[in-house]
């Protein structure tokens, strides 16, 4: 079932982030609409997952609003906030340093929901595992025991068991295999679809981005360069110089044939 009606967008207004003398992200703006899917893409240290940990508190705001929209009332819940982190969920790059070594699927999943307050925890879990495709057999695994898709499928289950409005997607898919890549992608954007969610991701991939995401925006050196449809970046209908030169890394590498 569609859970579209309820959705819920972020709005991020003048967001600037400073290592010591450092800025990291410089008055970035934008906004996600209820149930949209919005990329951020650019190089290594464009600032675009500094973007995403300071949407969720994992980096500190040197200035900037970040706030939920789309809500019917009620008080917003702060940015860092209880009530924040339970409608805003973050899934890592890395599956295998996301999760506890030493702790099995049951207790990753069990964990939020004991912080959060939340009963009826069985339920919960078996319903988590069979939404991310993997089943109540998973549940007394531990992390060494899974493949690398398993753990991210466990990554994402442990995300959507606070029953979030908002996943961030920090290059969800960039340590996996090719193989493993395309059947995420799809798993998410079937959950986005059946939940009603909002997405954020990040990616260096173009082709994930435009795949997945409506909108995107564009960074380099912690600056937008660009904001601009999917559509219009996989025709090539883009305006500025640097979102240009992305698309050409994006092709790869292409061997030179030489003539002897």
């Amino acid at each position: 079932m569609t859970l579209q009606s309820q959705s819920v967008g972020l709005e991020v207004q003048n967001l600037r982030v400073s290592f010591d003398d450092f800025i990291a992200v410089a008055d970035t703006s934008f906004t996600v609409q209820p149930g949209e899917s919005f990329g951020i893409v650019g190089e290594s240290g464009s600032g675009k997952s500094t973007v995403l940990r300071a949407i969720c508190g994992l980096a500190a705001r040197e200035a900037g609003t970040v706030q939920l929209i789309g809500r019917d009332g009620g008080v917003q819940p702060a940015p860092g906030s209880k009530a924040f982190r339970r409608q805003v969920q973050m899934v890592f790059q890395d599956p295998y340093g996301s999760l506890h070594p030493r702790h099995t699927v049951d207790r990753l999943l069990a964990e939020p929901l004991t912080i959060h307050g939340m009963g009826d925890e069985q339920a919960r879990i078996e319903r988590a595992l069979d939404e991310a495709g993997l089943g109540k057999g998973f549940r007394f695994r531990y992390p060494h025991q899974l493949s690398g898709g398993q753990r991210q499928r466990i990554a994402i289950a442990r995300a959507l068991i606070l029953e979030p409005q908002i996943l961030l997607l920090d290059e969800p898919t960039s340590a996996l295999d090719a193989s493993v890549q395309a059947e995420v992608l799809n798993l998410l954007e079937t959950l986005r679809a059946r939940r009603g969610l909002s997405f954020i991701m990040v990616s260096h991939d173009l082709a994930v981005v435009t795949h997945l995401c409506e909108r995107l925006m564009v960074m380099q050196r912690g600056q937008t360069v660009e904001m601009l449809a999917a559509a219009d970046l996989a025709a090539h209908r883009v305006s500025e110089s640097y979102t240009r030169q992305l698309m050409e890394a994006s092709r790869g590498f292409q061997r030179q044939e030489t003539i002897a």
